[in-house]
């Protein structure tokens, strides 16, 4: 379950109502392990050029879970510049979000998150401070991958099914 929101802040031009936090949790926490559902990480490198690519997240205790491999961009990326964006295409409502990613190698969040992706239909596993499986994205590179979990500053939302709106929440 993610956090609740402490400040929400009406972007709506046309009049709509403010989108309700509860109508974004619900449609992402419900769709995240999806594979339909449309998933991208941004990063910001070195030299200050954005990169963006898919992954598969998930929902976990109040923070949002990834992977990556070693030697990616996204990990070189996150290494000097844990801020980054994940957007997600949900049912009724676009979201990203703002935060902050770190590598998680703590055991019993490992073994917790890994086991939320085998719930999902990703049979992963915890090895050492990494996690692996049979496959993975393209994207992330070969195994082992690190997990990462990102602390969320601010989400905006937009709805894209009535009723519609759009609406930047704030964390604690």
């Amino acid at each position: 379950m993610l956090p609740d929101p402490i400040e929400a802040k009406d972007l709506n031009i046309y009049g709509a109502a403010e989108l309700p936090w509860s109508r974004a949790r619900k449609a992402l926490e419900t769709s995240i392990a999806l594979q339909e559902t449309a998933q991208f990480l941004s990063t910001v490198g070195p030299d200050g050029r954005p990169h963006t690519t898919g992954i598969g997240a998930l929902a976990h205790n109040g923070y949002l879970y990834f992977t990556s491999g070693p030697g990616t961009r996204k990990s070189h990326n996150l290494a000097t510049n844990p801020a980054c964006t994940l957007s997600f295409r949900v049912p009724e409502v676009d979201l990203v979000f703002e935060g902050e990613a770190q590598r998680s190698t703590d055991p019993a969040e490992l073994d917790a998150v890994t086991a939320r992706y085998r719930e999902s239909g990703w049979p992963a596993e915890r090895s050492g401070d990494a996690i692996t499986a049979p496959y993975s994205a393209q994207s992330a590179g070969p195994a082992p991958w690190h997990l990462y979990r990102c602390t969320i500053h601010t989400a905006v939302g937009v709805g894209t099914a009535e009723p519609y709106g759009a609406t930047r929440w704030r964390f604690a």
